[in-house]
């Protein structure tokens, strides 16, 4: 029976690490992450755990904190948002590319500039081909949940790779809610201990982060393509023991009233939330629709989506980040390329929407819905690359 408990997205995702309790946390404040690290201090103060807080100087300085201790051998962890995501941006490639399994809470907020400290996208979906794995999360419940499951995920022997686990800054991690709680000793018994095969502490002679010539890069990369491939069973698998552990089970992404419908809206994170309720309040006016809310972005579930929206009608993938291709969002391109073995493919809309925290409210999600009812009408998409909820548009 789990613990009860009201707690904020950050809260939760401090509390999930004082029960794993790794061997060092490297941060640097931002926000609206800065509460996660905060709380975990005063853990570190009371002595409830006894990881290495490291007080750095910038996330730059965070992300080369963890890898060096991930490198050590030992268990690291951070967080960040938005600009600071960005100042680990090369670092972010040398984690995976040395295949260190970091874990990283992300509390999505807009990147600057003009500065924004409010919530999009922009910041993880910027990172998505750094070689991270990359979990959403729609509510507090979630991102405690996930987090979690990203050690297992990470440290597997057959992944090796980080991950971050990401939620919607202020909305989620600011907002409290009803979560539930494992105890202590069941988090550290389903995370384990971490064991490397490989590291700089186990006296055996190894190098890391040589330079890769010519004659080893290429397999070196293409080493971890594959673990990325590989990753998406160990992450059903890990969701699955999770599942029976707790009973709140996860796949790569929710299906929500999908069965029969016609029309339907791809959403990640926070969103999904309103987006349902829009969903079941046209459900009882007998209309066809449906929520497919990814939660597995890297890697992505190609085959799955494809074959999870397939009888669908229309789909309006939702991203609340621009790519700045003047092509769409990028789940939008990454789920319009998954359905073109198809061979019957739904038309597949655009929204960028929300971008530096503009307000998602119901009718957002009604005017989408209604604007897809149009496409199934005409049998036409129409313009695929649409903006929703902008001033004068």
């Amino acid at each position: 029976m789990g613990i009860r408990e009201r707690l904020s997205g950050n809260e939760a995702v401090a509390i999930a690490l004082k029960q794993i309790n790794p061997d060092v946390l490297a941060a640097y404040p931002i926000t609206p992450s800065t509460e996660v690290p905060q709380y975990f201090a005063q853990f570190v103060a009371d002595g409830q755990v006894d990881t290495e807080f490291v007080a750095v100087e910038s996330e730059h300085s965070a992300m080369s904190a963890c890898i060096t201790a991930t490198a050590a051998g030992g268990r690291s962890a951070t967080i960040t948002s938005a600009c600071g995501l960005a100042l680990m941006w090369e670092l972010l490639y040398v984690a995976s590319g040395t295949r260190l399994p970091v874990t990283l809470a992300v509390v999505n907020r807009a990147l600057s500039g003009p500065i924004n400290i409010n919530n999009d996208h922009s910041d993880s979906m910027g990172a998505r081909d750094s070689g991270w794995i990359q979990l959403y999360s729609e509510n507090n419940q979630e991102a405690y949940d996930n987090y979690i499951m990203s050690l297992r995920i990470a440290e597997h022997k057959d992944v090796m790779l980080p991950v971050m686990t990401c939620q919607d800054g202020f909305i989620t991690s600011h907002a409290i809610e009803n979560i539930e709680l494992l105890e202590d000793d069941k988090v550290k018994a389903f995370v384990g201990e971490y064991k490397p095969e490989h590291s700089l502490l186990s006296g055996e002679s190894i190098s890391m982060g040589p330079y890769d010539t010519p004659m080893f890069y290429f397999e070196h990369q293409y080493q971890r393509a594959r673990a990325m491939v590989d990753s998406k069973q160990v992450i059903l698998d890990v969701s699955k023991e999770f599942g029976d552990l707790t009973g709140r089970y996860y796949g790569l992404f929710e299906e929500y009233k999908m069965e029969d419908a016609e029309r339907a809206i791809i959403v990640l994170n926070s969103t999904a939330g309103t987006a349902k309720a829009v969903c079941d309040e046209l459900r009882a006016k007998g209309e066809k629709v449906g929520i497919l809310k990814l939660r597995v972005y890297r890697p992505f579930p190609m085959e799955e989506i494809a074959k999870a929206i397939s009888h669908v009608k229309a789909v309006a993938v939702m991203d609340k980040a621009e790519s700045f291709s003047a092509a769409g969002g990028p789940v939008f391109t990454d789920v319009r390329s998954a359905c073109y073995e198809l061979a019957t493919r739904p038309h597949i809309i655009n929204y960028i929407y929300g971008l530096g925290g503009r307000d998602v409210p119901v009718d957002v999600i009604h005017f989408v819905f209604d604007e897809l009812k149009k496409v199934v009408a005409d049998n036409k998409p129409g313009e695929i690359y649409r903006h929703v909820g902008v001033r004068g548009v």
